[in-house]
């Protein structure tokens, strides 16, 4: 097997293995640790860690370490989090939260650039345009890693259903769930019953393994950047510089789209939050039982992934607004449903249906708004993208932070809310679009944007 193709497959399984343990515990948390909301807050916690971690952390530890080290180094980070679940409380949970979130950028950094440069590196060997190997070998990566979701959610919910202590939820319990909850002080008062400590011991203890068996199949089988290679890497990290690509960051602001599309990025991290935080409690955990979770989110995974690949080859030809579009309606549909239903066991499948028009609404959010972002800033898309996981993550700060203050139809408002503000600041950047001058490489762009996988779920 050719060298750099080998590299590329020791990354995707250790991503696959350690993203298996991470996804797993974020669809649990607020399930997992309702009191006083200690769940939803450490992911608050993390996501703004990360927005620390992603202005200031990548090129000084690549810099300093060097990619496989610093990949290897962000792993155990990872690992930190799932030890800090076998105890979890304000003094453990919250810490091992930051060390994520501060591991959680120069992970996906030091992965970009050593994919860049092993894709660089092929194609000078083999005579090949560049651009078309880091292209497959980016490919191969998120077919591999995509699938994550799907193990860490089956994992739990297969440990979880062999619960024996599962109990009916009576009829007054489960009028506590959904839009109108009667969640007070941010406990768990319904009667789903909740796993038994040796079977939490026991998924914590898989979802660390899984994180260690990771680290240790990057640092025994990922090969160091070669010499010759070191430069390129230097060259990546050094031009432009660390703090004018600090700067850049926020003088991007000065770009009114850029500011027009800061709702609709937002809206990103609320909905995703909403799913993973109140969804899974509220709905799923509140009226079936935790170890449905899994299940749950398996299906928004299985669906997001196939729409992602979906909408990213369609959109040439139906063009973003018209996807912009459906998303909108699709998400808006959900976002009512959920205000009038009240979940019962009976219905087992429409908790299922939930997620996965969710997925399919996320997929375009995700394509659309990355490929938007590339379009627009053609020429400046290291500030853009930057800008993309800051806003991002204020959203998910923010959708996880008030999580356990406000009932479940107050946070619907404001999702539905952010959704039509995102919407309107949206069509506007398309006027703007529309009017500005033909000659302008923004207008003569063409609206095909390939499938693009967002990084910042961590």
């Amino acid at each position: 097997m050719e060298r750099n193709l080998k590299n590329v497959l020791v990354i995707s399984f250790g991503f696959l293995l350690l993203f298996t343990a991470y996804g797993g515990l974020q669809s649990l948390q607020s399930s997992l640790h309702s009191e006083e909301g200690l769940g939803v807050a450490s992911l608050s916690v993390l996501y703004a860690a990360l927005i620390l971690s992603s202005m200031f952390l990548p090129p000084v530890l690549i810099k300093k370490l060097g990619c496989k080290w610093t990949i290897a180094g962000s792993m155990c980070c990872y690992i930190a989090f799932s030890l800090g679940n076998f105890y979890a409380s304000w003094y453990t949970l919250i810490p091992a939260s930051v060390i994520l979130g501060l591991g959680g950028a120069p992970l996906w950094s030091a992965k970009c650039t050593y994919l860049t440069i092993a894709g660089n590196s092929y194609a000078e060997k083999a005579g090949k345009n560049g651009k078309d190997i880091i292209n497959q070998y980016f490919g191969v990566f998120f077919l591999i890693f995509q699938s994550s979701g799907i193990w860490g959610n089956l994992i739990s919910s297969l440990i979880f259903s062999q619960a024996s202590n599962k109990v009916e939820i009576s009829e007054e319990n489960l009028a506590c769930c959904g839009a109108y909850d009667c969640v007070t002080d941010t406990t768990n008062t319904t009667g789903s019953a909740e796993p038994s400590n040796s079977l939490i011991y026991t998924l914590l203890g898989i979802y660390t393994a899984s994180g260690v068996l990771a680290v240790l199949l990057i640092v025994m089988f990922l090969d160091q950047i070669k010499s010759d290679q070191a430069e390129t890497e230097k060259e990546i990290l050094e031009t432009p510089s660390f703090w004018s690509t600090f700067l850049a960051t926020f003088q991007h602001l000065k770009d009114k789209r850029q500011c027009l599309l800061i709702p609709l990025t937002m809206y990103s991290g609320f909905e995703q939050g909403f799913l993973s935080g109140d969804y899974t409690k509220t709905y799923v955990t509140c009226a079936l039982g935790i170890h449905y979770v899994g299940y749950v989110m398996i299906c928004f995974s299985a669906v997001n992934s196939l729409c992602s690949l979906l909408f990213g080859k369609i959109s040439q030809f139906t063009g973003r607004k018209l996807l912009f579009a459906l998303a909108t309606v699709t998400n808006t549909a959900c976002i009512i449903a959920l205000l009038l239903w009240k979940p019962h066991p009976k219905q087992l499948a429409v908790f299922f249906v939930f997620p996965a028009l969710w997925g399919l609404s996320d997929a375009i959010w995700q394509t659309q708004t990355n490929g938007l972002y590339g379009v627009l800033f053609e020429k400046h898309t290291e500030a853009a993208f930057a800008n993309y996981r800051l806003w991002e993550s204020c959203g998910f700060v923010i959708a996880f932070g008030y999580s356990t203050k406000l009932q479940v139809y107050i946070k619907l408002y404001i999702l539905l809310s952010v959704l039509v503000l995102s919407m309107a600041t949206y069509g506007v950047v398309e006027y703007l679009e529309a009017k500005s001058p033909p000659g302008t490489p923004t207008a003569t762009k063409k609206e095909n944007v390939g499938p693009v996988t967002q990084e910042t779920h961590m």
